[in-house]
């Protein structure tokens, strides 16, 4: 059965893209993300109730290896067809190999590393902007998305705002520029509860500043911003993930 067919068996479509949840104008780092995410969903190690987790997995991670090659992808969009004879669909290619190599793991280091790099640089204004337009000002929404934001940081990200508005690179929002003082209480609050929360667990799990472990600062996210805590790791993975190509191995 070819990858297509397969496609329409397990995940009811023939598109790629939409198998990944995205589209033919993605660009090659919205593709990987797409896989990422998706991919988690699947993973024989995370769906373990799913019987066919881990040929969905195999699956996606062909759909995946066919678009982020360039020639592949140009004769996918021009004739809807893939080549299965090609190296990158062979059969003795070890996936999770592959996914591993693509999405190495994070830890609480790489983490801290990245959020000192990150803050301050013209990547986390263009980034602060983009969720600026996306949610048309909604301060809730974008202090929940943006990468490395705490309580703390709402007033620098607003000065990047209001910033940009002022030398009109983005529209004045009204959701922004209107926001009342309740709206802005009320998110504080909330903040500083989640955070009381989390040094609550930090403290009943027996975590330290300098413990390293991903899991567990997880599992201490679980009761405030899990979502949001794995969206971001999810982001820095497939975003900073060093690119590379697996060695062949054994399925």
């Amino acid at each position: 059965m070819g990858l297509i067919e397969q496609c329409n068996e397990l995940f009811k479509t023939a598109s790629l893209y939409e198998v990944l949840g995205t589209t033919k104008e993605a660009t090659e780092a919205e593709i990987k993300r797409s896989y990422y995410k998706v991919s988690l969903k699947v993973h024989p190690d995370r769906a373990p109730d799913d019987p066919l987790a881990t040929e969905k997995f195999q699956v996606l991670s062909k759909v995946y290896a066919v678009l982020s090659d360039a020639e592949q992808k140009a004769v996918y969009d021009e004739q809807g067809i893939v080549d299965e004879e090609s190296d990158s669909l062979s059969q003795d290619r070890c996936w999770e190999e592959y996914w591993r190599v693509l999405f190495p793991k994070i830890t609480l280091q790489d983490i801290r590393e990245f959020e000192r790099k990150y803050k301050g640089t013209d990547e986390e204004r263009a980034d602060v902007l983009q969720l600026y337009v996306q949610f048309e000002g909604n301060m809730n929404a974008i202090m929940e998305s943006a990468l490395c934001s705490t309580l703390e940081d709402e007033p620098r990200i607003c000065s990047i705002i209001q910033d940009a508005i002022e030398n009109k690179e983005v529209t004045a929002f009204s959701a922004f520029t209107n926001e009342s003082g309740k709206k802005k209480r009320t998110r504080r609050k909330r903040a500083e509860k989640e955070r009381e929360e989390a040094e609550q667990m930090q403290k009943e799990m027996g975590l330290d500043d300098e413990d390293d472990s991903l899991t567990k600062m997880i599992k201490l996210k679980q009761s405030s911003r899990e979502k949001n805590y794995n969206n971001f790791l999810s982001d820095l993975e497939a975003k900073y993930a060093p690119k590379g190509k697996s060695k062949k191995g054994k399925k």
